[in-house]
């Protein structure tokens, strides 16, 4: 960002220490305000699209009518060859980098004629942690 004020490297910040993490606007928001920022809801959505914009951060359409999560890259190149697996229990998004899933789209390539965004592509279903949660209930 060329100007940054207070609130927009607060956010940064706040981006960096939690990296790993693909958060929603208004996680990030709510995560902001209850660790004492003063940083406005309208404020944390407007700089996560400027700087989803200018590629500090990646952006990944949720499916579920909550929008979008956003993740802070440290290398714009960490998730172009990899595929993203989203939990629908806790809303996770887990990064897999696995052989049968790049030759499946080898296969949609040759014998479909259609080439997948790795990057974009998202395969829905329930993480380990929360299969295991829903069988002890």
């Amino acid at each position: 960002m060329s100007y940054k004020t207070k609130q927009s490297e607060e956010l940064i910040e706040f981006l960096k220490q939690n990296k790993n993490r693909h958060m929603t606007a208004e996680e990030v928001y709510g995560e902001l305000h209850s660790n004492g920022s003063t940083v406005g809801r309208t404020t944390v959505y407007r700089h996560l699209e400027k700087l989803y914009s200018e590629g500090a951060i990646r952006k990944f359409l949720t499916g579920d009518n909550s929008g979008a999560c956003f993740q802070y890259v440290d290398n714009p190149e960490a998730c172009h060859n990899h595929y993203h697996l989203r939990c629908n229990s806790c809303g996770r998004l887990i990064h897999t980098d696995c052989d049968f899933l790049n030759e499946l789209a080898e296969h949609i390539k040759d014998e479909h004629s259609f080439y997948l965004d790795t990057e974009k592509t998202v395969i829905y279903g329930v993480c380990e942690h929360c299969k295991t949660n829903e069988k002890e209930v």
